[in-house]
């Protein structure tokens, strides 16, 4: 458990409705820490940069992951890292014979390739350290197979698996590593998920809708217990603890995307 505040977090997606959810809880657990904060234009979380205090604001194309060594090192000009929030993340649901391979890749380096790249830049000067937190923002859409989601669920899958190894593998040295999986949380990512399932059926009438401060609430408090993961909503532990069988469910009834 990281008993000394942390000093600098990077929380990358804090435009959206999570990122600026973990963004604002963070802040109020840790009013001495200073947040950067990324997203893919650094005017889109410029006006949150002002509103939390002690917070800077920047830009950086995740699909460039090349370019994402520049972009830690102008984070990191007069403070180390140690917090890492894999926040950022895009969805899109569609048939796999219908999409064109560069948006699939697309899809795929900001989903995986964006966040392991980021660990890989931070994790050395933590362990170095003997302190640090890294938080990555999975899926259930990475445990349970959807319809429609075979990039988003390959790369929500590759991310969570490297986030629970990350744990064993960083625990030793001082660094804890927490992975998050939401179900349906309420945002533009969620409803732009939902339209393409055409409003979801019955799938989209019932099931639990999470709120982005619970989550980050949440999430804080898994932080402060050192938890291995968060599932949210809570229904949506059926994923893990009875993996096949929510497979099955979600497979043989779950809506397809729309044409």
């Amino acid at each position: 458990m990281n008993r000394t505040p942390l000093e600098h977090v990077l929380v990358t997606g804090a435009g959206g409705a999570i990122g600026s959810a973990l963004a604002r809880a963070m802040r109020a657990a840790w009013p001495h820490t200073r947040l950067a904060l990324l997203d893919r234009d650094a005017a889109l979380v410029a006006p949150l940069a002002a509103e939390l205090g002690d917070a800077t604001a920047h830009g950086a194309d995740l699909r460039d992951v090349e370019a994402l060594p520049a972009a830690v090192a102008d984070i990191t000009r007069d403070r180390a890292l140690d917090g890492l929030v894999n926040c950022a993340g895009v969805m899109r649901v569609q048939h796999v014979s219908t999409w064109d391979w560069q948006d699939a890749r697309d899809l795929l380096a900001i989903d995986l390739l964006a966040p392991l790249r980021l660990l890989d830049l931070v994790v050395p000067g933590m362990v170095a350290a003997r302190r640090g937190l890294i938080v990555n923002v999975s899926s259930m859409a990475g445990k349970v197979p959807l319809k429609g989601c075979t990039y988003y669920g390959a790369s929500k899958a590759g991310l969570a698996m490297a986030s629970e190894i990350a744990r064993a593998d960083l625990a030793p040295h001082g660094v804890q590593v927490l992975t998050v999986y939401p179900g349906p949380v309420r945002s533009p990512l969620e409803q732009g998920a939902r339209d393409q399932y055409g409003g979801g059926g019955l799938f989209g009438r019932f099931a639990p809708l999470g709120e982005p401060g619970e989550l980050a609430r949440r999430v804080l408090a898994a932080i402060e217990h050192d938890e291995p993961r968060v599932i949210y909503p809570r229904l949506y532990s059926v994923g893990w603890s009875a993996t096949n069988l929510s497979s099955w469910f979600a497979l043989s009834y779950g809506p397809p995307p729309v044409a």
